[in-house]
C-alpha cells in the first residue's frame, strides 16, 4: 500500500462512532495503518477530505450516498482512490462497485482490492454519483428527511413520505432542455438525470441503464399530469410497469442544459437537497474518479482474470 488509509465519516451518535471504529479493525489486522477521522459537522467533510487526499493514497468514506459523494467530490481529479464502507439506507454507488451491503464485509472486500477509474456526473461544477434532479424529487427529499427525523431512517419511512407528497404535489415547471445541442420546451413536474446504471437496474429501468453503459447520462422527463394522474404514474414506476416513450420521455446525452423561469431552484444531488443557481448544466465525465473495488468486480469491469487477494496494484494490499 502507498501511504496511509484515512477513514472519514460523520460522527453521529456514540453508538455510530463505536461502529465505525470497529469497521477500521479489519484494515489494521491486514497490516494497514488506518487513520480514523470522525467529522462533527457535515459541511466540514469535504475540507477534511481535501486535506486527506494530499497525504494518502486511499481515502475511505464511511456513510451513505450523501457522505460518499461529498468525499468523492474532494478527491475528483486527484490520484487518491476512494474506498467505501456503506452505512446508508440504499448505498447505490457502493453496491454498483460490487461491495457487499454489510459494512464489515465491505471492509474485508477493500483489502486486496484494485483501483479503477469510473465515470461520474456533474451539474454546475458539483459532482453526482447516482443522480441529480429538479422538481418533484427535491421536494420528496425534504419530506423524507422530516419523516426520518420523526420516525427514524428506513425504506418504509422513505416510501411512505413519498406517497404523502404525491397526494399533494401540483407544481409542474416550464423548462427549456438542450441535450447535446437539441432543444425542446416542456412543462413537467420533474426531470431526473441518472448516471448509475446499477440504480436504474434495481428499479427495472433497463433502457436508461443501457444508455449509461454506452457512456451517456440518462435523462428522464415526467409528463405534465394532474395530481391523481401523478399518483398513478408513481404507482406504475413502483410496479415497474412504466415504459419510456409511452409514460415518460427518455433520452441519452453527455451534455444537458436545463433553463427555468426561476433564477434559483432546489436541486437534489445523490439524496441531498440544495439551492442552486439556474441554468443547470449537466455533464458526463468519463473515467474521472479513482475508486477501490473488490478484486472480482475489478476483473469483471476490466474483462480480465481475478487477481489474487493482496496483490492487486494500487489497492489496499498490505
Amino acid at each position: 500500500m502507498q501511504g496511509p488509509v484515512i477513514v472519514l465519516a460523520n460522527a453521529g451518535s456514540g453508538r455510530q462512532q463505536a461502529r465505525i471504529e470497529h469497521l477500521a479493525e479489519p484494515l489494521a489486522a491486514a497490516g494497514l495503518q488506518p487513520e480514523l477521522r470522525l467529522i462533527r459537522h457535515g459541511h466540514a467533510l469535504q475540507a477534511e477530505a481535501r486535506r486527506a487526499r494530499d497525504r494518502a493514497a486511499t481515502v475511505i468514506a464511511a456513510g451513505g450516498d450523501g457522505t460518499v459523494t461529498a468525499v468523492a467530490e474532494a478527491l475528483l481529479g486527484s490520484p487518491a482512490a476512494l474506498g467505501i464502507l456503506p452505512l446508508g439506507t440504499f448505498n447505490f454507488f457502493a453496491r454498483s462497485l460490487g461491495l457487499p451491503p454489510d459494512p464489515a464485509d465491505a471492509a474485508q472486500a477493500l483489502i486486496g482490492g484494485q483501483v479503477m477509474a469510473v465515470p461520474v456526473g456533474e451539474v454546475n461544477g458539483r459532482l453526482f454519483l447516482n443522480n441529480a434532479s429538479l422538481g418533484l424529487y427535491p421536494a420528496l427529499i425534504e419530506r423524507r428527511e422530516a419523516a426520518y427525523a420523526r420516525w427514524g431512517r428506513s425504506r418504509v419511512t422513505a416510501y411512505w413520505s413519498a406517497l404523502r407528497l404525491l397526494c399533494s404535489y401540483d407544481r409542474p415547471s416550464r423548462l427549456r432542455i438542450t441535450v447535446d445541442g437539441r432543444t425542446t420546451h416542456v412543462r413537467s413536474p420533474m426531470v431526473f438525470i441518472a448516471q448509475n446504471a446499477f440504480q436504474l437496474d434495481q428499479y427495472g429501468m433497463a433502457e436508461g441503464a443501457d444508455l449509461i453503459r454506452a457512456g451517456q447520462l440518462a435523462i428522464y422527463v415526467a409528463p405534465e399530469l394532474r395530481r391523481w394522474q401523478l399518483l398513478g404514474f408513481a404507482l406504475k414506476m413502483a410496479l415497474r410497469r412504466a415504459r419510456p416513450y409511452r409514460d415518460f420521455t427518455l433520452e441519452g446525452g453527455q451534455d444537458v442544459l436545463i433553463e427555468t423561469r426561476s433564477p434559483r431552484r432546489s436541486l437534489a444531488r445523490d439524496g441531498e437537497r440544495e439551492k442552486m443557481q439556474a441554468p443547470f448544466h449537466f455533464r458526463h465525465l468519463p473515467a474521472a474518479l479513482n475508486v477501490l473495488v473488490p478484486a472480482a468486480e475489478a476483473a469483471r469491469m476490466a474483462g480480465t482474470p481475478v487477481t489474487a487477494p493482496g496483490t492487486a496494484p494500487g489497492g489496499l494490499a498490505a
